[in-house]
């Protein structure tokens, strides 16, 4: 048997769900999703061209409401902050900031439990006892706590909070890789490999890992979502991404205290948080529907 023929006994893992397309089109949840979050991205994206300077601040013009209440500033759609700084533009900019701290720390935080979740579900024993002892160390660490700790220690930023975070996210791939492993390591295709000869890093990577990049697909879609509120939620706490740098908890707690007499600060950028968070959600949703056949129609 040629190592060939073992790839190819593996390869209708990753073979294109039959009717993709199909359920994409139709599927009115990814659909939705899907739009919310390329408008975000598209935002993101243009952010430097459709809007201006979100660190300039003008007090004459501080706390004015959206232009479309009569009372508004012409050029400040959203109205302005405390400072007198363009809600848009620092709504569009601090985007920027969430998705990319979020984004990272799925990279990071899925290389790490995947490349663990491997070695202890596919070499069990030691190793496993060793992960596996690690992971119950993260999952009975309070999470605020190991922020308030590193970040002290290291001092706040984005390359921190993207660390918390990944620290925070890994177990969760671990955890998954490691139950798929437990099923795939004594199925055919493997133990065809082992007979022939291949190496254990040739199977890890050629046979292995592309058989749970479906499953760590759909829950990388899920964590980009949970990682937004994380940093949002480290922001308003003030542990997260500093001032005068936007990001979208960042300017909710900055507005909290106005939040009766100056609505529209809070409001914003926590509809924007509220949106991409369901856009998400609803492409995991729909990605958990293609690749999961028990889903199926």
């Amino acid at each position: 048997m040629s190592a060939t023929a073992v790839e190819g006994a593996q390869s209708p893992v990753m073979r294109t769900p039959r009717g993709f397309g199909v359920r994409t089109a139709t599927h009115f949840k990814g659909v939705v999703g899907a739009t919310l979050v390329a408008a975000v991205l598209v935002l993101a994206l243009v952010a430097p061209w459709v809007s201006s300077n979100p660190e300039a601040s003008d007090l004459a013009l501080r706390l004015r409401p959206p232009v479309w209440t009569g009372k508004g500033v012409p050029g400040r759609v959203l109205g302005t902050d405390q400072l007198g700084r363009d809600l848009w533009s620092r709504i569009a900019y601090g985007g920027r900031v969430s998705l990319l701290v979020s984004v990272c720390t799925v990279l990071l935080a899925g290389s790490v439990g995947i490349a663990l979740g491997l070695v202890a579900g596919y070499y069990g024993g030691a190793w496993d006892r060793v992960i596996g002892g690690l992971v119950d160390i993260q999952m009975a660490f309070p999470f605020l706590l190991l922020a308030v700790a590193i970040v002290s220690a290291m001092g706040p930023g984005i390359r921190n909070v993207i660390l918390v975070l990944a620290l925070y996210g890994w177990v969760v791939y671990c955890r998954l890789v490691r139950g798929q492993m437990l099923a795939l390591r004594e199925k055919e295709f493997v133990l065809a490999a082992r007979a022939i000869g291949c190496r254990d890093g040739r199977i890890l990577w050629h046979h292995l890992l592309p058989s749970v990049i479906p499953a760590v697909l759909v829950i990388s879609t899920f964590q980009v979502g949970q990682m937004i509120i994380a940093e949002s939620a480290l922001s308003f706490l003030g542990l997260g991404v500093q001032p005068p740098t936007p990001t979208w908890g960042g300017i909710v707690n900055e507005g909290r205290a106005y939040v009766s007499s100056a609505w529209w600060v809070t409001t914003f950028p926590g509809f924007m948080l509220m949106l991409t968070v369901i856009g998400v959600g609803f492409v995991g949703d729909w990605l958990r529907e293609v690749f999961d056949p028990r889903l199926r129609d």
